[in-house]
């Protein structure tokens, strides 16, 4: 590709991304490990809400079904690596969500159990 070309390629790219904002999911937390609530933003929220309360299109992660005695962190892991079928919820069977390396799949394990455990559950 002639230089000239790769330049505004390039200077294109960065203009694009800069114009689309948001987090980067890929980026690590403060602490070099995977940031489960960026992730969980853009792998789970369209679905299980970004308040972790539910859509139209999946369950709240804060109903008490989803309790780590109900549900425990291998059901999530499951569920996000090789989809779910619909038995606690009418939304149909859970998709899974494709792209994610295991410690990106903890980190959303984490933020959710922990804004369980902030949160508290709906009955």
């Amino acid at each position: 590709m002639p230089r000239p070309l790769v330049l505004c390629s390039s200077i294109l790219l960065a203009a694009t991304l800069a114009a689309c904002g948001g987090s980067d999911s890929s980026q690590p937390a403060s602490d070099g490990s995977p940031d489960g609530a960026a992730l969980y933003a853009t792998s789970c929220a369209s679905c299980h809400g970004a308040d972790l309360g539910g859509t139209d299109r999946g369950p709240s992660h804060l109903a008490i079904t989803y309790e780590p005695n109900h549900h425990p962190d291998e059901a999530f892991r499951a569920a996000i690596r090789n989809g779910a079928p619909q038995h606690h919820w009418s939304f149909g069977p859970m998709p899974p969500v494709q792209g994610l390396s295991d410690p990106e799949v903890e980190a959303i394990i984490s933020y959710i159990r922990a804004e369980q455990e902030r949160r508290g559950f709906d009955p």
